[in-house]
């Protein structure tokens, strides 16, 4: 009965491996009221109210080429900023309200990071490419 247990377990962890390095799953530390995020293959999504922490997944960049990054805002208070990282996870591109767009030359065969930093955030935000 113990095999069984460690294999489901080690089972459930290269899943979810699996699932973080496609840019599915995503690593958060959060304290809000209210949070959803969906991150897809074109854009992110956030809902939040009095959110405050970070999330970060992997970007699905398939091809390469100059990306466009656009982040819109619609907070009634609060600020998120979004930050692009490389796999040495050093900055390559940071937008929040202020600088709400940006481009950035992306390698489709190298690994990338999306960074969300919520500071008491309450309302929307999307990031489209």
């Amino acid at each position: 009965m113990k095999l069984w247990l460690c294999f489901f377990m080690a089972a459930a962890c290269a899943g979810m491996y699996f699932l973080y390095r496609q840019g599915i799953a995503v690593s958060k530390s959060i304290r809000a009221v209210l949070f959803a995020f969906q991150p897809s293959k074109g854009a992110d999504r956030a809902t939040l109210d009095s959110c405050t922490g970070w999330t970060r997944h992997v970007g699905r960049f398939h091809r390469s080429g100059t990306y466009e990054f656009t982040f819109d805002s619609q907070l009634s208070k609060g600020d998120v900023d979004v930050i692009l990282l490389d796999r040495e996870k050093q900055q390559l591109l940071r937008l929040d309200r202020q600088s709400p767009t940006g481009s950035v030359e992306i390698d489709g065969k190298n690994k990338y990071y999306l960074l969300w930093e919520f500071k008491g955030a309450t309302g929307k935000c999307e990031l489209r490419w």
